[in-house]
């Protein structure tokens, strides 16, 4: 039954890949429309394609670096050797999933916006099929590094459940921390060139977003690639590969080793692929460019892949581990009910069809600083439904799993609610992917000066994809809450194989080391979201010298007589965001080390407790301010509140300047830090256990 199991598993991995392939061939038989389109989309393509290349030159020596440690690690007994290779093999498919996600979305974007001179449904199909490119390649190659390593490790090393899990978890820091370098590199790119490219464009030269005049305007476009497509899809395979493996790890705990249990978590994902693949033919939409009827149109493909995947998990538990297991079942349900519901949460806060954001676009009437302060407390107040929804999860999950009585089984069902919330990933972030494809298609309509009524569907696609980003931010945050807390009971386990004498009470509030851990790890995410929050903004100073130097120097340049150097500004985006990437990853990957080797395995799980509490709280308000303040200003600019051009909007594009790395740097970065924390303390924990002061 065990060599079913991981062939079902593996062949879930290349449905999803076979899929992402056909989707890709049947999106690039569209047209690129015109040659003036086709060159704009070769140059964002050219400037995406040369940043990454040097951005993955800077991660391979990272990585290169992380290897030797850990072979050394391997020389000492603290690890087994094959911890190395499966760090790499993490990092390697994560980078990848990002590169191809990438590749199809520079691609995409010509064709989306030529589709979208034929119609809306047209371009929501060229763009939303972009996305599930980038869906179903993250959860194919996931699934992909997942069973040929059980395989290996299970049938031809015949290693023990433990070790094999072990092992396995080491793939995931692999996977987070190419997550970290890409998110934090890629969102300091974006950010810093839509920064400078609003400041100096929309607000003090008063042209409009995306005009071919602003020197920003390519390496704004190559931004939303490298940051909102290549980082996302990074960051998410680590939150999808980190869920399947915490609970893997936790079923054999529960189980007593038992590899069935080990293999439920892949046996949802591989059926969550197929479920996935179902509802993206029921993603559709008519003529109307109305927010409501586009969201209806991507929900409705959403809802019924976790309507049927709430179906199908049913037998699985039952035959697989039994009837006497259906509590488990109970977690998965609490888990996708969970996602769902975080995901309604995140579109009221953030979308322009409900009261908040109405609110908060309003508050552009009194100038900036009011619409600042509105948004910031938006934010705040949107962290309190998502704190509760995650809260009654972990509770449910918890206890239909036999938590009252058995520990390890509650908390192994808290990490299958993680891996429930998580198994329909493939049609999810194709819903999120498609926005920065639509977001391009909206430019290059702009600078191809398109006929009017196709720039007003590329930007209703865009307002779309705002939402879908947000929600999907939102999700991601949602399950890195999930996978923390199965993480955190990971290295507790982890630490109890090490040291058989450790138990639960070593873990105290009452235990001072434990609390200066979470005064330690409550502060991490403080510190991470200023470090990057800087960063953008050292980055964006560059940018906004750079485009006002140019608006000066260049004659004929604001007459649309001359061109403006774009070159430019895409070598600063590069160069600063691949030199402000760096600080805050070492701070992610040495904390936990040091604090270990200072405060023992006990101060580091009150770190991992403190930074999950703070960093799912930081990450659900920067995402939800920043997402509110960009539709805000597209509603502002829809015709509200004076329109395009009025001191309100004004304002609002201000707002929104303050929001973006918020939104799409430290934001979304934060809810990779609290799970990379916890990787890489499971991995040291043999040496934190043997050295440590206190």
């Amino acid at each position: 039954m065990e060599t079913y199991l991981v062939l079902f598993t593996f062949l879930g991995a290349v449905i999803a890949l076979l899929f992402a392939g056909f989707t890709a061939k049947r999106v690039l038989k569209f047209s690129e429309g015109t040659e003036k389109m086709q060159k704009i989309s070769k140059s964002i393509r050219q400037g995406a394609n040369a940043y990454l290349k040097r951005q993955y030159s800077v991660v391979a020596i990272f990585f290169a670096g992380m290897f030797v440690v850990l072979c050394v690690m391997a020389a000492f007994d603290l690890l087994t050797w094959f911890v190395p290779f499966a760090f790499v093999t993490g990092g390697f498919f994560s980078g990848l999933s990002g590169f191809i996600g990438m590749k199809i979305a520079t691609l995409s974007n010509a064709r989306t916006a030529n589709a979208c001179r034929e119609g809306l449904n047209r371009g929501l199909r060229v763009a939303f099929s972009a996305g599930s490119v980038m869906g179903f390649t993250v959860v194919g190659l996931g699934l992909l590094d997942i069973s040929v390593w059980f395989f290996i490790l299970k049938f031809i090393f015949k290693l023990d459940p433990s070790t094999i899990t072990t092992t396995m978890l080491t793939f995931g820091m692999g996977a987070s921390s190419m997550a970290l370098f890409a998110r934090v590199g890629g969102g300091i790119f974006t950010k810093a060139a839509d920064v400078g490219a609003d400041l100096v464009g929309k607000v003090e030269a008063g042209i409009p977003e995306d005009d071919p005049r602003n020197p920003a305007v390519i390496a704004d476009n190559v931004g939303d690639n490298v940051g909102d497509v290549a980082g996302m899809g990074a960051d998410l395979y680590e939150s999808y590969v980190g869920s399947v493996i915490s609970a893997s790890a936790l079923g054999v705990s529960a189980f007593g080793g038992d590899i069935k249990a080990m293999a439920v978590p892949m046996l949802l994902a591989a059926v969550g692929i197929i479920m996935s693949i179902i509802g993206t033919f029921f993603v559709r939409t008519g003529e109307s460019i109305d927010q409501k009827a586009l969201l209806k149109a991507l929900r409705r493909g959403t809802n019924l892949s976790a309507v049927v995947i709430a179906i199908i998990a049913l037998p699985v538990v039952w035959f697989v581990l039994g009837k006497e297991s259906l509590g488990l079942y109970g977690a998965i349900i609490a888990g996708l009910l969970a996602g769902v519901l975080i995901g309604f949460s995140t579109e009221y806060f953030t979308s322009d069809t409900y009261k908040p954001t109405k609110k908060l676009a309003a508050t552009s009437e009194t100038g900036s600083a009011t619409i600042i302060i509105g948004g910031i407390g938006l934010g705040m107040k949107s962290t309190a439904v998502p704190i509760v929804i995650v809260a009654i999860s972990v509770l449910c999950a918890f206890f239909l799993s036999g938590g009252g009585a058995a520990t390890e089984s509650g908390l192994y069902g808290i990490a299958l609610a993680a891996v429930g919330m998580l198994s329909t990933l493939g049609i999810t972030l194709a819903t999120d992917a498609y926005g920065p494809v639509a977001d391009n298609a909206g430019g290059i309509a702009e600078m191809s000066g398109l006929p009017a009524e196709v720039r007003e569907r590329t930007d209703a696609l865009d307002s779309l994809g705002n939402t879908t980003a947000a929600t999907g931010k939102g999700f991601a945050i949602g399950s890195a809450a999930l996978t923390a807390l199965a993480l955190i009971a990971s290295y507790i386990e982890k630490v109890k194989t090490v040291n058989p004498d450790a138990s639960f009470d070593d873990f105290s509030l009452m235990n001072p080391v434990v609390l200066i851990g979470m005064f330690v790890g409550g502060c991490l995410p403080f510190l991470f979201a200023a470090l990057t929050m800087e960063s953008v903004g050292r980055a964006a100073q560059s940018i906004v010298i750079e485009v006002r130097r140019q608006f000066k120097e260049i004659t004929g340049l604001m007459d649309g007589k001359a061109d403006p150097d774009y070159a430019s500004c895409v070598d600063l985006c590069t160069k600063s965001s691949l030199r402000e990437m760096v600080l805050p990853t070492i701070v992610a990957v040495v904390t936990p080390i040091a604090a270990g080797l200072i405060l023992g395995y006990q101060g580091v799980v009150g770190l991992l407790a403190g930074a999950t509490v703070t960093g799912f709280l930081i990450a659900v308000f920067m995402s939800n301010s920043g997402g509110a303040w960009d539709n805000a200003k597209k509603y502002i600019e829809g015709g509200a509140h004076g329109g395009k051009g009025s001191e309100q909007h004004k304002a609002a594009v201000v707002g929104d300047t303050v929001g973006d790395p918020f939104k799409d740097t430290s934001g979304p970065a934060i809810n990779i830090l609290i799970k990379l924390l916890s990787m890489v303390s499971i991995v040291f924990a043999a040496l934190v256990v043997k050295f440590h002061i206190f």
